[in-house]
């Protein structure tokens, strides 16, 4: 059994749409989906807002490339288009594998740099790491440490402190 950690973004079209699309795209797997945050860019401040969950998803098939490529099919269906020119630029859709978790439960540590495992910055990002805290109030992020002491460092804690929730736009699978 894979089990994923699966940060979901949009700031372009309709963003809410975009990620309730990603939720219902990963069908079965979806866990758990956290509340919505709207959250100031990262890495590139010339861009809208965007809107930030966090899926807790389970595959019994999935190996840490088959969850890659689910994220790449659903932002392809969101009519993501890469800029090489704008690494963190505006995107109709993002969806990045933050941590997978193997058949013995335990974290699967990979360095490609096609994907690497646990997700190379996400212990600097607190659109990722607050909405993880929703469902996993003891997460750890394998090689980084607890979750809420990363929230705790000063640059991340005023990051989550911009965070706005959104519980007006709720995600859920569809059954």
């Amino acid at each position: 059994m894979s089990r994923a950690v699966l940060s979901v973004g949009s700031n372009l079209g309709d963003r809410y749409a975009h990620l309730k699309a990603a939720v219902e795209g990963l069908g079965d797997s979806v866990v758990l989906v956290s509340g919505v945050y709207e959250t100031p860019p990262w890495g590139d401040a010339e861009q809208p807002p965007y809107l930030n969950a966090v899926v807790l998803a389970i595959d019994p098939a999935a190996d840490p490339r088959s969850w890659l490529d689910r994220c790449r099919a659903l932002e392809t269906a969101a009519g993501r288009v890469r800029d090489p020119q704008r690494r963190f630029g505006p995107r109709s859709l993002d969806v990045d594998v933050i941590a997978v978790w193997g058949d013995d439960d335990q974290p699967v540590l990979r360095d490609d740099p096609e994907l690497t495992l646990p997700h190379p910055r996400a212990h600097e990002r607190a659109f990722v790491l607050k909405p993880w805290l929703d469902l996993q109030p003891y997460a750890q992020l394998p090689g980084h440490g607890w979750v809420t002491d990363l929230l705790n460092t000063p640059g991340l804690a005023a990051d989550a402190n911009a965070m706005t929730p959104r519980p007006d736009l709720p995600l859920e699978s569809e059954e």
